[in-house]
C-alpha cells in the first residue's frame, strides 16, 4: 500500500483510507470491528470518522461510530497502528450543541467528547466537517448564495476555530487540522489567517471526488498543488452509483438508496454516465468499482481515497483497487465519457 505525505507534515498515510460512517446504523459493532481488522491486515494505516456518524444522521446514532472505533482500540490495544481522523460538524445541526454554528468554544466541547468516545488521548487529524457558512457540496450546490454572507463574520469564525485548534495542538491532544466540503476561497482564507496569526496550517481537505463529480479538477487542484493541501476523497463510488446496482430503477435491499431515502445523486444523467463507465470497464475486463477507485488514485492532488463498505466482501474489493493500474487507453476513454457527462450529480 503506497504512503502519501499528509500536507507538509511528517505523517505518511496510506493512499486508501478506511471510511466508517455506516458503523452503528447499517453495520453492527462486530461488523465494524471486522472491517478494521481486515483493513489493518491489508496494510491500511488511515481511518476517518466524525462526531455525526453513523449516517443517516440522528440523535440516536450520532457519536456511535466513534464509540465502535473506541471499543476496537480498547479490545485490541492497537491505537498506535492507526492515523485517526475525525470531524466536528461545521454548520448548525438541530440535535448538536443547541443547533448553533461551531465556534472555538463548541469545537473544544465536540473534540473532548470525541476523545471520550474514541477512548484515546489524541486525534491525528481534526476536520471541520462542512463550512459554517454553507458550501457548494451536496445538493446545496444549486442553491448556495455566498453573496449574502457577512465576510467579517465568516473570517472571524475561521480565526476563532483556528485559535482553539492551536490550543489543542499545544496541549498534545491534536496533531493536525483539516477541513471538509470546503471551497477554494474558503481554504485560501484558512491558510491566510493561519500564516498571519501563527495558527495551525491546514494539511488536507476532504471533498467528494469520483467519476461523476470532478469539481476538484479545477481551482481546487491548483490550490492543492501550490499549497500542499491534499485531497482526501470521499464517495469514490458516488454513493454506490458507479457499481451499477441502482441502474434501471433497482433498489437492492440494505443498499444506501434503500436505507437513506431522498438519495439525491440518482438521476437520468448520472445513470446514463454510469452505464457508459460500466461498458468501458467490461470492454477492458475491469471490475467497475475497482476501475472507479483506481481512477481516483491516479489524480496528482490525491492524498488518500476514503472507501466505505457495509460488508467485508465490498471492503476487500475496494482495497483491491490499489493493485489496479489503468492503461492509457482506459484513461483516454474515461476522459471522453467525462466530456460527454461533465456534471451529473
Amino acid at each position: 500500500m503506497k504512503l502519501k505525505p499528509l500536507g507538509r507534515t511528517d505523517l505518511r498515510v496510506t493512499e486508501i483510507c478506511l471510511g466508517t460512517m455506516t458503523w452503528g446504523s447499517q453495520n453492527t459493532e462486530a461488523e465494524g470491528h471486522a472491517q478494521i481488522d481486515m483493513a489493518l491486515d491489508a496494510g491500511l494505516n488511515f481511518m476517518d470518522t466524525a462526531e455525526l456518524y453513523a449516517v443517516p444522521r440522528s440523535p440516536q446514532t450520532s457519536g456511535r461510530t466513534e464509540e465502535i472505533i473506541g471499543s476496537w482500540f480498547k479490545r485490541s490495544g492497537k491505537r498506535d497502528k492507526w492515523i485517526l481522523a475525525s470531524k466536528v460538524a461545521g454548520g448548525p445541526v438541530d440535535f448538536l450543541r443547541d443547533g448553533t454554528r461551531t465556534s472555538g468554544k463548541t469545537l473544544r466541547e465536540a473534540f473532548e467528547a470525541s476523545l471520550r468516545r474514541l477512548g484515546t488521548d489524541y486525534i491525528d487529524l481534526y476536520q471541520i466537517h462542512w463550512a459554517g457558512r454553507g458550501s457548494y457540496n451536496f445538493d446545496g450546490s444549486w442553491t448556495y448564495e455566498p453573496h449574502k454572507q457577512d465576510t467579517a463574520d465568516v473570517l472571524g469564525n475561521i480565526e476563532d476555530m483556528l485559535v482553539t485548534l492551536g490550543e489543542l495542538i499545544a496541549e498534545g491532544k491534536l496533531r493536525h487540522a483539516g477541513v471538509s466540503n470546503e471551497t477554494t476561497w474558503g481554504i485560501g482564507q484558512w491558510l491566510r489567517i493561519a500564516e498571519a496569526k501563527g495558527l495551525p496550517r491546514l494539511v488536507s481537505v476532504q471533498n467528494e471526488y469520483n467519476l461523476l463529480r470532478r469539481h476538484f479538477d479545477l481551482d481546487l487542484a491548483e490550490l492543492s498543488h501550490h499549497e500542499q493541501v491534499g485531497l482526501l476523497a470521499y464517495s469514490p463510488l458516488a454513493g454506490g452509483l458507479l457499481t451499477g446496482k441502482y441502474n434501471d430503477g433497482q433498489v437492492p435491499p440494505g443498499s444506501r438508496l434503500d436505507y437513506q431515502k431522498g438519495f439525491w445523486r440518482l438521476n437520468d444523467q448520472s445513470e446514463a454516465a454510469v452505464k457508459q463507465y460500466q461498458a468501458l470497464a467490461a470492454r477492458h475486463g475491469l471490475d467497475p468499482a475497482q476501475m472507479a477507485i483506481a481512477f481516483t488514485l491516479t489524480r496528482p492532488f490525491m492524498t488518500s481515497v476514503i472507501i466505505g463498505a457495509t460488508s467485508t466482501e465490498q471492503l476487500a474489493n475496494a482495497i483491491g483497487a490499489a493493485d489496479i493500474t489503468l492503461s492509457p487507453e482506459v484513461l483516454t476513454e474515461i476522459d471522453a465519457i467525462h466530456r460527454r457527462y461533465p456534471r451529473t450529480i
